[in-house]
């Protein structure tokens, strides 16, 4: 027998030599053999109760495209107020959260021409039309200038104005892909609804994601193509112009042009 078993004043230097060493717990009442083979402490230990059977895993829920559902809402909207009423349903693009109002659209729904925009800025935030603030005073001034304008009751003088997107990006960032390919399929269908003989597409952003393009604007611009079965009209945006005074002889080119074809087609 070890002298700490029978020496009360041994075995109490020996557990605090322990301590000093770092041991503070205790495992187990028994020691262990760890060089025994598994079967064998297995069967020197009480059996431990079967483990109750896992629960099912739930199934994985099926992810959303959100693509695909704003062609879903789209395709449903038979008129521009249900159209309207689909992107404010919309849930899955993250300005909604952002935004304090869904900007949707202004001016003449039959007029002849539509201008689609790149997104809403501060103002247009705030009053929850497109182009209201100082590029939007621009816009109108350039269309005047042609005799145009969204207030205009006759179809062929009148402008039918949209954005790319309803809601404002967070400090007026560009939109990113995911944004742009969302909201493509409400733009799509703000077309088909309104019908216009012609499109202008009013920046970058807009006539990237309506043409399919990584182009620039300063290329693309007094270019004429088909969206849609449509002709469009890329032009430099004028929040690009008041940053850029001396381009706008290439918007009032467009505009000159724009006016020619709409006499041409009448």
């Amino acid at each position: 027998m070890a002298p700490w078993q029978t020496d009360w004043h041994l075995a109490r230097t020996a557990l605090d030599w322990q301590l000093d060493m770092g041991v503070d717990e205790a495992i187990c009442d028994a020691p262990i053999s760890r060089y025994d083979l598994p079967q064998k402490r297995e069967t020197a230990q009480t059996p431990a109760p079967a483990p109750a059977a896992a629960p099912a895993a739930p199934a994985l829920a099926q992810a959303v495209d959100p693509v695909a559902v704003a062609c879903q809402l789209a395709e449903s909207a038979s008129d521009l107020a249900a159209l309207q009423a689909a992107l404010a349903a919309y849930d899955h693009c993250e300005l909604k959260l952002g935004a304090r109002n869904l900007v949707f659209a202004d001016g003449q729904p039959n007029a002849r021409v539509m201008i689609v925009g790149e997104a809403p800025g501060r103002e247009e935030d705030r009053q929850g039309k497109p182009f209201v603030g100082e590029a939007g005073q621009l816009l109108d001034r350039m269309f005047a200038a042609i005799g145009m304008g969204r207030d205009n009751p006759d179809p062929a003088k009148a402008l039918y104005i949209t954005n790319i997107l309803p809601w404002r990006p967070p400090q007026n960032r560009d939109p990113s892909s995911d944004e742009r390919a969302m909201m493509r399929p409400f733009v799509q269908r703000h077309i088909e609804l309104v019908d216009p003989d012609i499109l202008i597409l009013m920046g970058r952003i807009s006539a990237g994601t309506m043409l399919d393009t990584t182009e620039g604007i300063t290329r693309l611009r007094g270019q004429w193509r088909k969206v849609m079965g449509r002709p469009c009209l890329p032009m430099l945006h004028p929040a690009y112009l008041l940053r850029n005074p001396p381009m706008k002889r290439h918007a009032w080119e467009d505009l000159l042009s724009l006016q020619a074809t709409l006499r041409g087609a009448r």
